[in-house]
């Protein structure tokens, strides 16, 4: 499902246009992205949590060349899927 069935899907299970919402999932987004570069986790009863993991330097290898790199450490987005959700799947 890419992001213009999300917003059919929504707007089919609910008394919303097609507009609002992509209004509303647009904003959704926003939120768990400001909230999340500020550092903070978004947990979603029944759904599951954003949060920022930290993922340290290290070395890595130029597969081209064979060069050996440092690879910067880097915070990235995970997921963690509810109870209620894996269940349900």
């Amino acid at each position: 499902m890419n992001k213009a069935q999300l917003i059919s899907a929504m707007s089919a299970h609910s008394e919303l246009t097609k507009k609002e919402s992509k209004a509303a999932l647009s904003s959704m987004l926003a939120a768990i992205t400001k909230s999340l570069s500020e550092g903070d986790q978004v947990q979603v009863n029944g759904f599951g949590t954003f949060a920022l993991s930290y993922y340290p330097a290290r070395t890595g290898r130029n597969p081209q060349t064979g060069e050996v790199i440092n690879i910067e450490g880097a915070n990235k987005p995970v997921f963690k899927a509810a109870k209620v959700l894996k269940e349900s799947l």
